[in-house]
């Protein structure tokens, strides 16, 4: 059964893409301004940025929180919104591939991301449109594929409750790749995926890092 009670972890999830002519711009701003005013903001528990290598869009930013009222409260309004630097209107106003959501943690219910160890690939199902009836189904369909295999370190199910229709989204930690996944094991809930993509977690060198050749 999915945890459905008032320890329920948070989840603040986003991804996006920027254009190729102001990529090292966005990598700037996400590492140097963006990042560390979430990573040191009331609530947050976990800050980590993955890049995608199967599917779209590029990259993923994932911030586990104590519960997602975290999002609505004083500490997080004074970065957000209302409060954001030109620097971010300027990019977000041009990366694609949005997407935003505030998730609470319906399976297990209060794991945190790496809590089972460092992971070497991250697997984000996101399914849209989802009956509440098909909660269970849905948490019961994704450990079937992932639970058990040596290869999974964790897996964690999160309601998107500002979607309406209901979102849900799959977060798998693996320490490697898995075969393709037997989606009749979903049930129903295969009907409503609409995104499976592959991320690596993001590092960044500094410039000069690497010697260079003479």
């Amino acid at each position: 059964m999915a945890n459905t009670g008032r320890s329920n972890k948070g989840l603040l999830l986003a991804t996006m893409e920027p254009p190729a002519n102001i990529e090292e711009e966005f990598q700037d701003w996400y590492d140097s301004e963006h990042f560390p005013e979430r990573l040191n903001c009331a609530g947050f528990e976990t800050s980590r940025r993955f890049v995608c290598v199967d599917g779209w869009p590029r990259y993923l930013a994932l911030y586990d929180l104590t519960d997602v009222d975290v999002l609505h409260g004083p500490a997080y309004s004074a970065i957000a919104i209302s409060r954001y630097s030109p620097w971010t209107h300027r990019i977000m106003s041009k990366v694609w591939g949005q997407y935003r959501a505030e998730g609470v943690q319906v399976f297990p219910g209060d794991a945190l991301l790496g809590q089972s160890g460092p992971c070497a690939r991250l697997v984000l199902w996101r399914f849209r449109s989802v009956p509440a009836t098909l909660e269970s189904q849905l948490a019961e369909g994704l450990r079937k594929l992932y639970g058990g295999r040596p290869e999974t370190a964790q897996l964690r199910l999160f309601r998107v409750p500002q979607a309406e229709p209901t979102d849900y989204l799959g977060l798998i930690e693996l320490r490697c790749p898995t075969p393709a996944p037997d989606l009749a094991l979903l049930g129903n809930a295969a009907l409503h995926v609409d995104l499976v993509n592959t991320y690596v977690p993001y590092t960044r060198q500094a410039p000069g890092a690497f010697p260079k050749s003479k």
